[in-house]
């Protein structure tokens, strides 16, 4: 047989897909893989249910059914001022990822250079490389992610095409600062390049800070396709609902992307965001105001536990420093034993880095679950780390 293609060939099972079912062999506690193990909000789910039996079942819209696309335009006018063309200037996609990778097809070609900031979602590299462009990799390191202004500017060069953000990030937690958007837009403008902003945790963000679509800053509304998620905003990631803002300049070749991978989304679905995005300010509020309050329980327990707990300015996830505990093996070692002999999961951090020598001794936990979920893993870890520390007093004794 002639060989497949050598790219998917070569790339590995993901990671979250590796620690899950190592999760599930093991009766382990998941707080690897980022969802939610409660529902999002009934209004918005008996929305969608009511929507499959108006008679509205057959293939909507390509770009997108009108009520959702008038919500996606009314949101960004409503949480960040930036007025938008419903009919237009939204493509509703069937989640986030398959957003991103449209995006991307909307602009690249082959030989492009794209910049990607490490440590960066898992699909990232791959759609890169898949469509023949050149990833270009910046590295933020922990504890603090600051922007490396230097390298990032260095990245840039006559061949770059695009640049891929996150933000607020995942699995960093950073929020970027509107000086580090600053110095972004600045190289885009200089460059003539695109951004493509993926900004699923937009509204999960924590102790006062603000995410700021990179689309706000002058000059860069032409030039950002800026990504949601009603996954991550209405805690419903099953149902893969995403979409895309963007320039009328830019949409119709989203749009052809989209077509080409799912060309459309479940109408009942996108019905059912549209409501959701319509929810009062307060549910918005609310939803950070929840996580927090579970970001603290874990962080406060881990911190407790001697993890050596890292910042959280957004999104589902908290980093932790592993060498506190005395671990001296890496990353990928850790969250394997974690799961075996604690029977609690999480995720390497190593495994959003591509390029060589990642920082190997963070691990990634996932807060956006129960509190009696937390608290058991809590109380596993702590069991964990007792019956190791007496194990090594005895061999010393």
């Amino acid at each position: 047989m002639k060989p497949q293609n050598d790219l998917l060939s070569a790339t590995g099972t993901t990671i979250f897909t590796v620690m899950s079912a190592l999760a599930v062999e093991h009766g382990a506690i998941n707080l690897g893989q980022g969802f939610p193990d409660y529902d999002g909000p009934s209004d918005v789910i008996h929305a969608a249910a009511a929507a499959l039996l108006d008679g509205r079942n057959q293939y909507p819209p390509m770009t997108g059914v009108p009520e959702l696309r008038a919500a996606v335009a009314h949101a960004n006018k409503r949480f960040y001022g930036i007025d938008v063309d419903p009919a237009s200037e939204v493509v509703v996609t069937s989640g986030a990822t398959e957003a991103i990778t449209a995006c991307l097809m909307a602009v690249l070609n082959p030989g492009d250079e794209c910049v990607l900031i490490e440590p960066l979602y898992d699909t990232y590299l791959p759609v890169v490389k898949l469509l023949g462009a050149v990833p270009k990799l910046v590295r933020l390191s922990p504890p603090k992610w600051e922007l490396p202004r230097a390298e990032l500017a260095a990245a840039f060069g006559p061949k770059t095409k695009a640049i891929l953000l996150n933000t607020p990030m995942n699995p960093a937690s950073k929020v970027f600062t509107a000086a580090e958007l600053a110095f972004i837009a600045e190289l885009l403008a200089r460059h003539d390049c695109y951004a493509i902003c993926d900004e699923v945790y937009e509204h999960l963000t924590f102790d006062g800070w603000k995410h700021i679509p990179l689309m706000t800053l002058p000059g860069m509304r032409e030039r950002c396709m800026r990504v949601g998620s009603a996954g991550k905003t209405f805690s419903l990631t099953g149902w893969k609902i995403g979409y895309v803002t963007c320039d009328r300049s830019l949409a119709p070749n989203v749009a052809k992307a989209h077509q080409n991978l799912t060309f459309t989304t479940p109408p009942n679905l996108q019905r059912g965001v549209a409501v959701g995005l319509a929810k009062e300010d307060s549910y918005f509020a609310g939803l950070s105001a929840h996580l927090q309050a579970k970001r603290d329980r874990l962080a406060a327990g881990l911190s407790r536990l001697g993890f050596g707990v890292l910042q959280t300015q957004g999104s589902y996830f908290i980093t932790t420093d592993v060498r506190p505990l005395g671990w001296t093996g890496d990353d990928v070692g850790f969250c394997r034993t974690l799961t075996v002999e604690a029977k609690v999961t999480a995720i390497p951090v190593t495994a959003f880095y591509a390029g060589p020598d990642a920082p190997n001794h963070y691990v990634r936990f996932a807060f956006c679950k129960g509190e009696a979920v937390l608290d058991a893993a809590l109380e596993r870890i702590e069991a964990w780390l007792a019956a190791r520390n007496a194990t090594a007093r005895a061999a010393v004794g």
